[in-house]
């Protein structure tokens, strides 16, 4: 039994946040039942990306929604679920006739989950973008990268994943939680603007009290401070230190035999040397040996591994933070009452009439 186990989920497949979020549910137990299209419809575009790992743990089923047969079924789908999820442009699920209202009138008690990068409403709802539109848009994106260039895109995990999916999965559970008080679903409006936007509270609340600047890469989590940020190795290779808090910033002085009457932490205007001098000790080893030489010390100095490299970390290993199903890939996670995280595998694609039969 996992937490989710008997909540009954369509996932209506697409890309980027709303197969992450479609992976978290189904790792959480619940049955998610991915609609995928079907050969009659015609070849979709990309849903092949990443789906060794993110289409993991539900089944994809082949519908054709523009099939009045298919169309007619998949609301029957809908009739017995308690949530569905989509990523599609505002207006298109009311197109089909599947929008939060008529899914409502067959079923009073389904969460409708909709992601967009802009939202639902608003000027720019209807506008194209992606998650880098979106960070721009919220502010995220100005605060990182270098001082002197342009802002350094951080992949996609702050718009797509973390302002998206994550949001997009906490407001369907929140959701689900008062229906089964309510008996009345809701229409979760996830925006990868908004949600971008909610991770940057923390800068809000510094720079309302002056403890945060525009001026990116000079701040104290931006790269700014010497002692939070990372340096090279003489191997090429990289070191992460984060010794915020004063007793762990004198054990990475200690580590580096560095006096601390010389580099005072929070005299802001000798970071710049201080930066200098940090880059210059830590390039003379090789990250390996800083990582042995910090390990099991106070400094916060941990080496940063590729994607290859972390799975076989000591310590990602001992819990199991990654499985190997084919492909590497990150476990499921949270784990609950400290056991191992339950792996999903794939599995294999079924029939609509296979998953009307499943859900009866």
């Amino acid at each position: 039994m996992k937490p989710l186990t008997g909540l009954r989920i369509i996932e209506f497949d697409g890309l980027g946040p709303v197969t992450f979020a479609g992976m978290v549910l189904a790792d959480l137990g619940a049955d998610v039942l991915r609609l995928t299209r079907s050969a009659a419809a015609g070849a979709p575009v990309f849903t092949d990306v990443g789906g060794e790992v993110l289409h993991r743990g539900r089944p994809a089923v082949g519908v054709d929604l523009k099939d009045p047969v298919d169309l007619a079924r998949v609301g029957d789908l809908i009739a017995t679920a308690d949530a569905l999820i989509e990523g599609f442009r505002p207006g298109v699920m009311e197109r089909l006739g599947l929008g939060p209202d008529a899914c409502a009138a067959r079923n009073p008690r389904l969460v409708f989950g909709r992601i967009t990068g802009w939202g639902q409403t608003g000027p720019m709802a209807r506008q194209v973008g992606h998650d880098l539109n979106y960070i721009a848009l919220s502010g995220a994106l100005s605060m990182m990268g270098e001082p002197d260039r342009p802002p350094r895109p951080p992949l996609n995990v702050v718009g797509d994943y973390g302002g998206g999916a994550m949001l997009l999965v906490t407001g369907v559970l929140a959701a689900l939680l008062e229906a089964k008080t309510t008996g009345r679903g809701r229409t979760v409006d996830a925006a990868m603007t908004d949600g971008s936007a909610l991770l940057t509270s923390l800068f809000h609340a510094l720079g309302a009290r002056g403890l945060w600047n525009e001026a990116r890469g000079t701040n104290l989590l931006d790269g700014g401070a010497p002692f939070y940020r990372c340096y090279a190795c003489r191997d090429g290779r990289f070191v992460a230190v984060g010794a915020l808090e004063p007793q762990f910033y004198a054990a990475l002085l200690v580590g580096l035999d560095i006096p601390a009457a010389e580099a005072p932490q929070f005299d802001v205007g000798a970071w710049p040397a201080l930066h200098a001098r940090l880059a210059t000790v830590f390039a003379t080893r090789d990250r390996d040996d800083w990582a042995a030489h910090f390990e099991g010390s106070d400094a916060c100095v941990t080496p940063v591994l590729t994607l290859v490299e972390a799975p076989r970390h000591p310590h990602n290993a001992a819990r199991g933070t990654f499985i190997d199903r084919d492909v590497v890939q990150p476990a499921p996670a949270p784990r609950f009452d400290g056991e191992a995280p339950a792996s999903s595998p794939q599995s294999a694609p079924i029939s609509l009439d296979e998953a009307l039969g499943r859900w009866r």
